[in-house]
């Protein structure tokens, strides 16, 4: 029977997978050897693709970024675009692997300042520009009204995860997804920027 050689790549996308369930459940502070226990490889497998755990954190938190990302997909009516962003978001920032990432970024941002603030510009910062700059068209076009799209895209984002995100951290709920919640939001957001309605 003839052996299989492992590649190179697979192994090191298991140290990755393996570091970033162990990163999320146990923090910065866990061993090199947990990781690589996870993996299933020996510990100097581990320091042949990654020079130490600095590496290594700093590769999935460019892995954590990607996975928080949305999409915002504006070709249809406004709401049913605000409907599938905010769906899109709220299950990629409370489901269990969502918290998990803010915990730990959390908790890890005063040892990882740089890489901190890597996560937040190109995670929920890039986000949030993406949702103000599909606002600020709708709101160009008369479908919203003329408002300032950053403070829009903040209130939106904050309705959509702010208060749930707490009950999944700190309170340690589960059922946060609850999809009539979505809606919910969406349509109270649309209520308040309503084209043609008086701010005054």
């Amino acid at each position: 029977m003839v052996a299989v050689q492992e590649v190179p790549q697979d192994t090191r996308q298991r140290l990755l997978d393996a570091a970033c369930e162990v990163f999320r459940e146990e923090g910065y502070q866990v061993s090199i050897d947990r990781i690589a226990a996870r993996a299933q490889v020996a510990r100097q497998t581990l320091y042949n693709h990654f020079p130490g755990k600095d590496a290594l954190f700093a590769e999935v938190v460019q892995h954590a970024i990607q996975s928080i990302l949305v999409i915002l997909d504006g070709d249809g009516p406004v709401r049913e675009t605000l409907l599938a962003f905010g769906n899109a978001y709220r299950e990629k920032l409370l489901s269990p692997e969502g918290l998990a990432i803010f915990r730990t970024m959390t908790a890890e941002a005063p040892r990882f300042p740089d890489l901190a603030k890597q996560f937040f510009r190109q995670g929920p910062l890039t986000t949030r520009k993406r949702l103000a700059e599909y606002l600020a068209l709708a709101m160009a076009t008369g479908a919203l009204r003329r408002d300032d799209p950053d403070f829009a895209a903040e209130v939106l984002t904050a309705m959509l995860v702010d208060f749930d995100r707490l009950r999944g951290l700190i309170d340690l709920q589960t059922d946060l997804l609850k999809p009539a919640k979505t809606a919910q939001v969406v349509d109270a957001f649309l209520r308040m920027f309503a084209a043609g309605k008086d701010t005054q």
